[in-house]
């Protein structure tokens, strides 16, 4: 008889609290750093040097293609990162997902232009934003399972909103940098780019992303796997295809985890990207102003965002901690109640706006509410799951809702924006969006008490040991 294997060394037992913060806290703020700087990117320099011999509508909008195509690999991710995340490990996954997702964002800064390489510019340019999406759509999942499986009792709402705080610190830092680089090579009285800035300014924040990866990839090297997951191993209850496993046995938490997040991808788009498109068009129509806005500067009205954002990092943390004392569904129906009533005011409260105080009050709210619906996301989702598919579930159902609720959004919104500078519609339409969202959080079960270390082992022939322990 073979001797019982010794207790885990306290040392190796578990991951330290600040090493857990870190490793899920830093892949996502390379996530939304990159969802930002690919977008101030896509409207200022990519359409004339990717794609240059299109009129300026047509290079415009084909460099917006690239920027979508991201959200379509996204579920690619989640399935391929999904598939070893639930099989191999949260850890080497994880390594994995940051390494793909960090090297596509350098390499993009690196590229060569249209007028170098020429038809291969572009297309080196769209394989390297949809490598970036495919290991996005493995990076969120498990950043938010490392800080759930790894959270002191009680502590998983809190522990769970760490990835969260990615969106806020992203968009910072971000957009902090491009205004610093604007600030080096401002463009000229007539709007005219910076040649600096055309030639090379706009690959550093691309180059910089390294620092992040470099950080991220120290820190998730140190860590060890799950007590939860390495549980799974030891009980012999891997899933051999978690895909399949997770719509054999858990297509309901798959439907209501991805349209339970629908409200919370359209606010944030509606608060980061329209609120800007709508604040720096001009007041007033004209040939080239076909739709009226606030007639903000874009330094202007990012520096009012930014106060915003940062309203949206305080609250990411605060829902957590409501989450954990009075439970997720009892933080988010109200908060989504909210962000449905909120809804209705566009018109009247940010179109309506008199001056930079009411603007900003508009997005203090907004952004307030953003940080209430996503802070608790990071432990609902995974929750929502058994360990030997949580990876895979949790990221099918968080990838999903960003096509349906973020892909759509900018869209809509322009299509509902009207030409007088009317944007009911849009505010209606995130309405419509917090009420289905709404009807999916009823069907949620609450779980807050939930105990992580359960496995599915229905169709027993599917289940097998695993251990990538060595």
């Amino acid at each position: 008889m073979s001797a019982a294997p010794a207790p885990a060394s306290p040392k190796t037992a578990g991951n330290p609290r600040s090493r857990v913060v870190i490793a899920s806290l830093v892949g996502t703020s390379i996530e939304f750093y990159d969802f930002y700087v690919y977008a101030t990117a896509a409207v200022l320099v990519f359409p004339t040097l990717f794609f240059p011999n299109e009129d300026p509508t047509a290079s415009q909008l084909s460099s917006f293609v690239t920027f979508a195509l991201a959200f379509f690999a996204r579920p690619v991710g989640s399935i391929i990162f999904g598939h070893f995340g639930d099989r191999v490990g949260r850890k080497a996954t994880l390594v994995a997902s940051l390494l793909v997702m960090g090297t596509a964002t350098f390499l993009i800064g690196c590229l060569p232009t249209f007028d170098s390489i020429g038809i291969w510019a572009p297309v080196l340019l769209a394989v390297m934003r949809f490598a970036q999406g495919v290991g996005l759509g493995g990076e969120w999942s498990g950043a938010a399972l490392l800080a759930t499986e790894n959270a002191p009792k009680g502590k998983r709402g809190v522990f769970g909103s760490m990835p969260q705080l990615g969106a806020p610190i992203g968009f910072l830092l971000a957009n902090g940098l491009f205004i610093a680089i604007n600030a080096a090579m401002p463009a000229g009285a007539d709007g005219t780019p910076n040649p600096d800035f055309q030639a090379w300014g706009w690959r550093l924040p691309f180059l910089l992303s390294a620092v992040l990866v470099i950080v991220g990839l120290y820190v998730r090297f140190k860590l060890v796997e799950s007590t939860v997951f390495r549980g799974v191993q030891d009980s012999g209850s891997v899933a051999k295809v978690p895909l399949g496993r997770v719509f054999r046995t858990s297509w309901r938490a798959v439907i209501v985890g991805t349209f339970g997040m629908v409200a919370t991808y359209v606010l944030f788009y509606f608060m980061t990207t329209f609120t800007l498109s709508y604040g720096t068009t001009g007041a007033e129509a004209g040939p080239l102003v076909p739709k009226i806005g606030l007639g903000y500067t874009r330094g202007e009205f990012l520096t009012l965002l930014m106060i915003g954002v940062v309203f949206f990092g305080i609250f990411t943390p605060i829902a957590g901690i409501l989450a954990d004392k009075f439970g997720r569904r009892r933080t988010l129906i109200p908060t989504t109640i909210g962000i449905a009533l909120f809804g209705l005011t566009f018109q009247f409260w940010f179109a309506a706006s008199t001056g930079p105080i009411t603007v900003v009050t508009f997005l203090i709210v907004g952004l307030s509410l953003m940080g209430l619906t996503f802070g608790p996301m990071g432990a609902l989702l995974p929750e929502l799951f058994p360990t030997n598919v949580r990876y895979t579930g949790s990221a099918i159902a968080y990838n999903v809702a960003s096509i349906l609720g973020a892909s759509l959004a900018p869209t809509i919104a322009l299509a509902l924006w009207q030409p007088d500078g009317n944007i009911f519609l849009v505010g209606l339409y995130l309405t419509i969006a917090a009420v289905v969202t709404l009807v999916a959080l009823f069907f949620i079960r609450e779980t807050k008490s939930a105990a992580l270390d359960a496995a599915d082992t229905a169709g027993e022939p599917d289940a097998a040991p695993v251990d990538a322990r060595a």
